[in-house]
């Protein structure tokens, strides 16, 4: 019912009697929900809405897998457009599907797709049938390690964990498997005998593991999706989780560990460099990350400044042009107070996200230099990319 149907309701219900004013229903704003608010901004400042990085650059965190022939040929146009030079495909399922994955992007699109392999907790088991799992079967570890020895020979350069361990994958007790259960260890050290890194995506962000009430700043995403919520007593804490992480990542000093979306602690920075101090072998990409990295941009910025050996560019998924423009605007401006999606509502968080604009020497460590030093493979693809690109890397 509208104020004016209101005020005609009140006026039959009092035989004529005016309660209030016209005026008075005129000065009071609509009532309005929260997913029909759209502020608009009205301040003015300089905007740069760059459409490719100023360095060719590598995306070490995308999820083509499910892309059809024709799609994937959009994904590399905007890659030309952009850029981008090389993406990191996170999509290769172990085992006879791995050859099939790494065949059809690198056939269609020779050397712009590196392809990282995923841990396989099924093996031969039957899905339906968690007890048949080869994750709960004696060996486990070794032959994973095995098949991730193949993987590389097929051409896998590294190894991609989903969040499931830690959050989803259980034992046959019920339990949750820990991300440092002994059980990986053989995987881990493998990784380090082939000298290909470990992508791993371990956690949420930190507003999941809170009660989704009036207090968590991120209420409206969960209540779009709860299942992401994981505060509960069936949920180990987010810190717990890390410190499981950062155990595995102390304990395997020679494998290479990328930690994905910011090792899931953007929210505070400086815990974050604390952990990079103290693991040599852990690195952090900033895929899906940018609205939180954007809205703190001092802090950001000098983290950027001083861990430039240690960040990698990464988006997740395969977005398109008008997605990317926020992260390079992010990277390599000082534009202030733009959304860091094109979403009109935006997925992350109600707030908008201001540049940290990084020198040049920062940005090719962040687009492409650390890619190439930890990731096999990079450094040719980008090699081949330039000699047959306009723009030689400078």
């Amino acid at each position: 019912m509208n104020y004016k149907s209101l005020l005609l309701f009140i006026l039959t219900l009092c035989n004529g009697q005016i309660l209030i004013s016209q005026d008075d229903v005129k000065s009071q704003p609509r009532r309005i929900y929260l997913d029909e608010f759209r502020p608009t901004p009205v301040l003015k400042t300089d905007e740069h809405l760059l459409q490719s990085a100023k360095f060719p650059c590598v995306n070490v965190h995308t999820h083509p897998g499910k892309l059809s022939v024709e799609e994937l040929a959009e994904m590399v146009e905007a890659m030309d457009a952009a850029n981008i030079a090389v993406s990191v495909s996170l999509d290769g399922m172990a085992g006879p599907r791995f050859a099939d994955h790494y065949k059809l992007l690198n056939q269609k699109h020779p050397h712009r797709f590196i392809v990282f392999v995923r841990m396989d907790y099924i093996g031969s088991g039957n899905p339906e049938e968690p007890t048949t799992w080869d994750v709960h079967q004696p060996g486990f570890g070794f032959r994973m390690a095995d098949r991730l020895t193949e993987a590389v020979r097929q051409g896998a350069s590294g190894l991609k964990l989903l969040k499931d361990l830690g959050l989803y994958l259980k034992d046959l007790n019920g339990e949750l498997i820990r991300p440092d259960d002994p059980r990986f260890d053989p995987v881990w050290e493998r990784a380090a005998e082939l000298d290909v890194p470990v992508l791993w995506h371990c956690a949420d962000p930190i507003s999941f593991f809170h009660p989704s009430d009036e207090r968590n700043e991120r209420w409206e995403e969960l209540y779009r999706h709860p299942e992401w919520s994981f505060h509960g007593d069936e949920f180990p804490p987010h810190q717990e989780l890390i410190d499981a992480r950062n155990r595995v990542i102390s304990k395997h000093a020679k494998t290479k560990f990328i930690c994905a979306h910011m090792a899931d602690i953007p929210e505070d920075l400086k815990k974050l460099g604390s952990y990079i101090d103290k693991y040599p072998n852990m690195n952090v990409e900033i895929a899906a990350r940018v609205a939180e990295l954007g809205r703190q941009p001092y802090t950001a910025r000098k983290f950027f400044m001083k861990y430039s050996d240690r960040i990698l560019f990464g988006t997740d998924g395969v977005p398109p042009m008008s997605e990317l423009i926020p992260h390079f605007r992010f990277l390599e401006t000082f534009d202030e107070n733009f959304p860091y999606e094109d979403n009109p509502f935006p997925p992350q968080g109600l707030w908008n996200i201001y540049g940290i604009g990084l020198p040049d020497d920062v940005l090719k460590k962040v687009y492409f230099e650390n890619a190439e030093r930890l990731i096999p493979g990079v450094r040719e693809a980008i090699l081949r990319w330039n000699q047959a690109s306009v723009q030689p890397i400078e």
